[in-house]
């Protein structure tokens, strides 16, 4: 069977797992193998999750799973996103990790994150949990790379409030540098916006890689096209992983928010 949720299409034997260690075939489906897995579990900020514009000094209870599409080279929770970890894991149901977020409404927090690893491997414990933390008048939020199809967003866009989507470049050959899909990022950010979901952007600075002032003109230009006013996060990097280049200059990030700031209302510098 061919997994349909990311552009990988994973093709599945009985018992096989996909490139992302979180989704296996079994009984002649493609399902979530970390479903209610739970590896990490905190209450946050909200600035946390990159989203400045969303509930500003709120706190939200921050979830995560194992597992990722990608293999990005500076991955900074890597621990987590690139093992398979179901020894290692807490399983929570829906209902347990919502009635622990209203018990926490007492602290501040306004509902539940999906983040740490990639959610969108695990959709069907996203959609299930999303879906019981709207019915209890909570908001919820994605953290995600965006780069996961369509037919898989339509299953939790209803239930979504708030995403910050990584857009980690602006050309064809950095994403295959990083093993992604530029297209389909994209078209996850543009669908994600249509359906009036608060969106925030985040792209990492590595130097070398993706720090061309004309990509980022470019990328800019592109936001625009659909909101001027969305968020941008342009967050420096540090060696991480197996990358090794060295940290972002702070001049190269200025560089940049410079030249957002063209085009953009709202742009932010993160790890500075």
């Amino acid at each position: 069977m061919t997994c349909p949720i990311c552009f990988r299409h994973c093709f599945l034997e009985e018992g096989q797992i996909g490139f992302c260690r979180a989704r296996k075939s079994k009984a002649g489906i493609i399902a979530a193998d970390n479903y209610g897995l739970v590896t990490s579990l905190a209450l946050d900020p909200i600035e946390k999750k990159s989203l400045k514009e969303f509930y500003p000094g709120s706190l939200i209870l921050s979830v995560g799973s194992y597992g990722c599409n990608l293999r990005c080279p500076f991955c900074q929770n890597y621990e987590i996103s690139q093992a398979n970890l179901k020894s290692r894991s807490t399983y929570i149901s829906p209902d347990k990790l919502v009635k622990e977020a209203l018990d926490l409404k007492s602290e501040g927090n306004i509902g539940i994150a999906f983040t740490y690893n990639e959610p969108m491997v695990g959709v069907e414990y996203v959609k299930d949990c999303a879906k019981l933390t709207k019915e209890n008048n909570l908001k919820t939020v994605l953290v995600t790379n965006g780069c996961t199809s369509l037919f898989a967003l339509k299953q939790i866009l209803p239930y979504i409030d708030a995403m910050n989507i990584d857009l980690k470049g602006f050309s064809e050959d950095y994403f295959k540098y990083i093993g992604s899909d530029f297209e389909m990022t994209k078209a996850f950010i543009k669908a994600s916006y249509e359906a009036k979901v608060h969106i925030e952007l985040t792209t990492l600075i590595v130097p070398s890689h993706n720090d061309s002032p004309l990509d980022m003109d470019k990328e800019c230009q592109w936001i625009a096209s659909l909101n001027p006013k969305i968020p941008l996060h342009i967050t420096r990097y540090f060696p991480m992983y197996h990358e090794s280049v060295a940290m972002t200059p702070i001049e190269t990030i200025n560089k940049l928010t410079e030249i957002a700031k063209k085009h953009l209302t709202s742009v932010y510098q993160g790890n500075i």
